[in-house]
Order: C-alpha cells, then sequence, then structure tokens
C-alpha cells in the first residue's frame, strides 16, 4: 500500500471526501501544508479558472495567525478587468465549504485559508508522535548527492572564530540536505599546502618541541610559527634599515610584498601581492631580504617537489593537527567523510588543469607569471593568477584542480562550498575558470557565504581560540546551574550539561540572524536564560522534559498518539498545533535559502508559544483523557523542538 493510499485513508476517516490530487512535486503525506496547498490549489483553479500551475506557488505563509495559515495575493493569478479586491470576495464566498478548512475569508486584495485545528490535531500530532525523529523528514532529494565543504581551517593554527562561522552554517546545510534525501558528503578542504609550511618547518628546528608537539600540536605549532614569523620580519627591518644608510635618497616602501594567504584567512582591508614602485625614476624597487625567508621558499620548494624528508615533517604536523581538531568538532556534533586538503590534489590533475587552461586559450603572460583574464566576461573578476613565476601554484589553480578530482570521485548534483563573504570574488573567478574550461557540473556548484563576527573575544581580552571561547562560556553556565542548589542537585553530569548548553549558546547567537550579515559578539546576551538564546531554547527543551516526566504515572507515554484530541479546544493548543504543522515547510523553506536562521526563529516561535501554553493547559490534575491529549500536545512539541535542535548540531538537554 502505497504511503499516498494511506494518506487517503486517514482523510476518509476524517471525513474529508474524495481521494486529494497532489500538486506535481509537492510531499502531502510529509509535509502538512503542501496537503492544504493542494487542495486550495485544485478548488481555487476550478473557481477562477486559474491554471492551477499558478494558483499554487502563489500561496504564501502569513506572519499572524489572525492572517491565516496560508494566504493568497490575487494580482499574483493575473486576471485582468476586475479589481483584485472585488475577486477576492467572489472567489471567498464561492469556495465550497470542506472539512479541511475553518474558514476563507477576503482581506482587501487577499484571500485567506484557515486550516481547520481538528484535521490539524488528528494528522499532525498523530504525525510527530510515531514519526518522531523523522517527523520533518521528506524524500525530495532522493537519489541525488550533494557535497558540501566547510570549516577549512589552516592546520597548524588554533580554530578560531572565523572558522565557528563557516563550522556551524556547514554543519546545518548538511543535515539539512539528508533530512530532505540528499545522500551527503561532508568535506574538510584543510590549508595544508603554501609556502607558510615551508616557514613553519623551519620554525619548527629552530624552536620546535617533540614533547610539546605530541601533547598540544596546534597551540605549539602556532607559538612556533609566530616566532619564526618575528624572526623573518626582524632580518627584513635590518635589512632594510642597512639599505637606507647606503642609500639615503631613496625613499623607503611601505610594502613590498605580501605573503600569498589562503583565500578563506584573508580579510577585508588586506593588500594583494604586488612590487612597490621605484622610490626614485629609473632606480630599482628594493626589496628587503631574509636569509629565514629564502630558506622556508626554498623548503616548501623541496616539499613540491617530492622530497620524502620535507614532506614526513609536513605530513606529522598534518596529522596530528587533525587529530586535535577532531575533538574541537565532536564537541560541536560535527563529523566529515573526509579531511581533504590542498595537498591532495595531485600533480597530475593540476597538469590536467594547465593543459586545459592551453587548449581552451585562456592563460596570458605577465612578467613570467601566467594568469587568465576574466573581464571579458564580466569586468568585476578582473585577472586571476593561476601559477607564480617560480612555477609553484596558487590556491584559485588548487581549487580548479581539487574540484575536478571531486567531480571524478563522487559525480555529484550539487556542490556546496561555505567560505566567508570576503572570498566572493576568489569563489566567482573559481567557477567562472571551470565554467570556461568546459565543465558542464559548473552550474552545479553553489558559494554559500556569510559576514564577520565582530568583537568576538574571550571576557579575558585574550587571543580569540574556539576552545578558549567554549571553556568559558561552559563555566559561566555552570555557575547559573549552581545557583537553584535543588535543580542542580537532580543533574547527574552537570559538567557536560553546561557544556551543552554553552555551546548552544555560542552557536544560536551566531545563527539567529541572516548569515550574510556581521554580527556582534555579545556575551552578557549569550549567556542569558531569557530572550531568545541558545540557554532559552535548551531551559525550554528541558522543562517539556520535565513535563513528561512528571505525568509518567499518569499516562503511558507510548499511548499518546491514541489520545481523544477534540478535548483540544483552547485557542492556545489550536495556535500551537498550527505551529507544529509548519516544521517540515520551514525546512523545505531553509533548503531555499540556506539560511539556519529561518529554523532558529521558527524554534523562538514555537517555544514562546509552548511558554503561553502553561497557565492555560494543565496535565495535572485533569482527567486521565484530559491529561492524555495535553500531554500529547506537549510531547509533540517537545519532539519538534528537538528535531529542529540537532538539526542545528544541538544536543538538547533533559535536565538543567
Amino acid at each position: 500500500m502505497s504511503e499516498l493510499h494511506t494518506l487517503t485513508e486517514r482523510l476518509n476517516s476524517l471525513g474529508l471526501g474524495s481521494a486529494l490530487t497532489p500538486f506535481p512535486g509537492s510531499d502531502p503525506v510529509n509535509n502538512p501544508f503542501d496537503l492544504f496547498r493542494s487542495y486550495i490549489s485544485e478548488e481555487l483553479s476550478k473557481i477562477t479558472g486559474v491554471s492551477r500551475d499558478l494558483v499554487y506557488p502563489a500561496l504564501e505563509w502569513t506572519n499572524t495567525p489572525d492572517r491565516g495559515d496560508l494566504v493568497i495575493p490575487i494580482p499574483r493569478l493575473r486576471v485582468k478587468g476586475t479589481p483584485p479586491i472585488e475577486l477576492a470576495k467572489k472567489w471567498a464566498a464561492e469556495f465550497p465549504e470542506n472539512s479541511y478548512l475553518k474558514a476563507v475569508v477576503a482581506n482587501g486584495p487577499f484571500i485567506q485559508f484557515f486550516f481547520n485545528p481538528s484535521v490539524l490535531f488528528n494528522l499532525v500530532l498523530k504525525d510527530i508522535l510515531t514519526l518522531n525523529d523523522d517527523f520533518g523528514n521528506s524524500t525530495i532529494g532522493k537519489g541525488k548527492r550533494t557535497v558540501v565543504e566547510f570549516s577549512s581551517p589552516n592546520i597548524a593554527k588554533p580554530f578560531h572564530a572565523g572558522h565557528l562561522r563557516s563550522t556551524i552554517i556547514g554543519g546545518f546545510i548538511s543535515n539539512l540536505h539528508e533530512k530532505l534525501g540528499y545522500e551527503v558528503i561532508r568535506l574538510n578542504y584543510l590549508g595544508d599546502w603554501g609556502k607558510q609550511f615551508g616557514i613553519l618547518a623551519v620554525g619548527f628546528k629552530r624552536y620546535g618541541s617533540e614533547q610539546e608537539l605530541e601533547s598540544n600540536p596546534i597551540n605549539h605549532l602556532f607559538n612556533v610559527y609566530v616566532r619564526i614569523n618575528k624572526d623573518i620580519e626582524a632580518e627584513k627591518e635590518a635589512s632594510t634599515n642597512a639599505y637606507y644608510e647606503d642609500h639615503p635618497n631613496e625613499k623607503p616602501q611601505e610594502k613590498v610584498e605580501v605573503e600569498e594567504k589562503k583565500p578563506q584567512e584573508i580579510k577585508k582591508g588586506d593588500k594583494k601581492p604586488e612590487l612597490a614602485t621605484p622610490a626614485v625614476p629609473g632606480v630599482p624597487a628594493f626589496v628587503p631580504t631574509s636569509a629565514t625567508d629564502d630558506e622556508a621558499r626554498s623548503y616548501f620548494k623541496k616539499m613540491e617537489d617530492g622530497d620524502e624528508e620535507a614532506l614526513a615533517l609536513w605530513k606529522k604536523f598534518r596529522d596530528l593537527s587533525i587529530v586535535k581538531y577532531k575533538d574541537t568538532y565532536k564537541r560541536l556534533n560535527i563529523e566529515y567523510d573526509s579531511y581533504s586538503g590542498e595537498s591532495q590534489v595531485s600533480k597530475e590533475v593540476m597538469q590536467k588543469a594547465t593543459k586545459l587552461f592551453e587548449e581552451k586559450n585562456l592563460l596570458t603572460e605577465d612578467k613570467g607569471a601566467k594568469l587568465i583574464d576574466l573581464t571579458p566576461y564580466n569586468k568585476k573578476l578582473g585577472k586571476a593568477i593561476v601559477q607564480k613565476k617560480d612555477g609553484t601554484s596558487l590556491y584559485l589553480t588548487r581549487d580548479v584542480g581539487a574540484a575536478m578530482d571531486r567531480y571524478e570521485k563522487y559525480k555529484f548534483d550539487k556542490m556546496i562550498y561555505v567560505i566567508a563573504s570576503q572570498q566572493d570574488l576568489h569563489t566567482a573567478q573559481f567557477f567562472k575558470i571551470l565554467d570556461l574550461m568546459g565543465f558542464e557540473w559548473a552550474s552545479r556548484l553553489q558559494h554559500v557565504n556569510f559576514g564577520m563576527v565582530q568583537g568576538m573575544s574571550t571576557r579575558k581580552g585574550t587571543v580569540v581560540f574556539l576552545d578558549n571561547i567554549l571553556e568559558e562560556t561552559k563555566d559561566a553556565m555552570h555557575d547559573v546551574m549552581k545557583k537553584n542548589e535543588a535543580k542542580y542537585s537532580q543533574v547527574e553530569n552537570p559538567d557536560e550539561i553546561a557544556d551543552l548548553v554553552g555551546i548552544a549558546a555560542v552557536m544560536i547567537q551566531d545563527m539567529q540572524a541572516k548569515r550574510i550579515n556581521n554580527y556582534a559578539f555579545n556575551w552578557s546576551r549569550m549567556l542569558s536564560f531569557e530572550g531568545d538564546t541558545g540557554a532559552y531554547l535548551q531551559y525550554a527543551h528541558s522543562r517539556l522534559c520535565s513535563i513528561e516526566r512528571n505525568a509518567e504515572s499518569l499516562v503511558d507515554l507510548s499511548t499518546l498518539h491514541e489520545a481523544d484530541f477534540s478535548l483540544l479546544k483552547e485557542p492556545i493548543a489550536e495556535e500551537l498545533v498550527r505551529i507544529l504543522a509548519q516544521y517540515p515547510d520551514i525546512l523545505l523553506a531553509s533548503l531555499r535559502s540556506l539560511e539556519p536562521s529561518t529554523v532558529v526563529t521558527y524554534l523562538f516561535k514555537l517555544t514562546h508559544c509552548v511558554s503561553s501554553c502553561y497557565d492555560i493547559l494543565w496535565v495535572a490534575g485533569q482527567t486521565p483523557e484530559l491529561a492524555k491529549a495535553r500531554l500529547a500536545l506537549y510531547s509533540s512539541a517537545r519532539r519538534v523542538l528537538s528535531n529542529g535542535m540537532e538539526l542545528l548540531n544541538l544536543t538538547p538537554v533533559k535536565r538543567m
């Protein structure tokens, strides 16, 4: 028996008449809103003579319950000759009486549709209580594969605030696609190649400790990297001073050379690599020298040439860094299918890419460097350097090679890059180059960008590493929990709970606004248990768990789906079930926008409504039948809240 046939039988049992005709591409079995859209669009098409293909997508969400559950702006139906206000009145009056809808109301140039609460109670609550974790899931992505590249820190450097955004957003996008039926490949494309690893190797030989490397690899390598860069700066400053002592008539240059950075690491305002112009006509620009920098450049050249000793040390740095990163990712409920990286792009693929550049006549040469001029296609894209004059590769070239590798390996239907908005140009260049190379699948690439975290620091004002932030947040939450001694004594693992609440606080603050916006990190707001914070969501979930625990002696929780929902007559109960019915539709809306904020906003709307229920919908002291019906409503709310939090990679707590 098909799922649709089963749904039809359920609808018939509720007195909803003949078999439903689903709109093509809709999913009425898993999404209550698609059920109502399919019915409304079919009936409205009959009344208006307007194609159902036009009616269905014109049905919109409403902002407040008083405007209905769905609304249609009459101008979108493109009927000429009669004012939309008159059409709304006429068609609302002609809409047939039915059991799907409580009311059909004309309001100016709109028709508002109010769902029948009885249908929602009997369909939605039963689905939530039987499907549990699977409520909200869909099969629209069945048979399709999505690759998501996110986080992608530079190895040997601590995980900082900038990587947190990519990690959170990428984790959400991956989970969302899985919930909607896609096969998902999670990739961490590490910054694990480039001259900086030559610098790091030279630094380690000079300042490194094998013991510290084993015990705390990332912090130790970071300290080594900082220290060796100070040596390089000092050597360049000394060479500059010496030069201008001998050439007092030449003006010193402010900046001569900028080290190439991984695109994800470039900050707004950073200068592009460039040579200084001569201070005196006819006199070559002075370039500061550093023996250590030259040594690092030579070391990286050995890495590129496959020197076994050089690669062995680099591999040790990489492997130890990944082990440490995995600890942080585990704390954030993130797992990867592959730890890839720039180093994994083979020479053969790079050569293949270069050959294609040549075959497609894309390359031009400038002072020994090779570049691709994209201005004929889009002036804003400019000219992209793909190979340095010494023959070594750049990030852009390696990104092209990595994409070619991935398509061969995964044959993806979609590949998403979660990279900061500072890299909009880099990503656009990269995508356009693949398009010009003739790859059909270049159109399947998507850049999901995001703004920056502003003012994110530890409360102690020290350097911003994620582990420091999470530890301080955990300690702060622990302090708050201790203030309620009675509840605190009932928590079996307070340190773990404090960590989960703290992580929720950090992540929800990040995901509340549109991802493209910058946001200001705010300790006091984030740590509050009131208002729209991660701590409040955890509190709301734990309170619903408490209601279930307290009712276990009164009601068999495994039979809640059999409750008599006709006993739920209060307006606040109707409002809550209408919100619960929205959850599968929220996931589909999130797929279109890839905005975590869509789910976060919904969860706060849900928890606010649940909070309004507590003074009205008592469970204790009621008849067994009424207690069971109300508990079913609360349990459904808890399940949807839990599903939404897990979608955001949060772990809901049961006590706090």
